[in-house]
């Protein structure tokens, strides 16, 4: 039998290099590296290590220079 976590968390952010350099100030460390697909977005996965088990948070953002809101 697999277990399935239900504890992780996925959020769009206009600024992706600041949310993960906020994170990190309290504790959280990125799993991997930011990846850019293309040119629609730049992807963050950080792990916030209290607890258990951690909570894995993936950040979503726009490509350096561009808004999530199109403006």
């Amino acid at each position: 039998m697999a277990i399935r976590r239900t504890d992780d968390v996925a959020v769009v952010v206009d600024d992706l290099d600041d949310a993960v350099a906020r994170l990190r100030r309290h504790g959280a460390e990125p799993v991997g590296e930011v990846v850019r697909y293309g040119n629609a977005c730049r992807l963050c996965r950080l792990c916030q290590p209290r607890g258990p088990s951690g909570v894995l948070v993936a950040l979503a953002g726009p490509p350096a220079g561009r808004s999530v809101r199109g403006s």
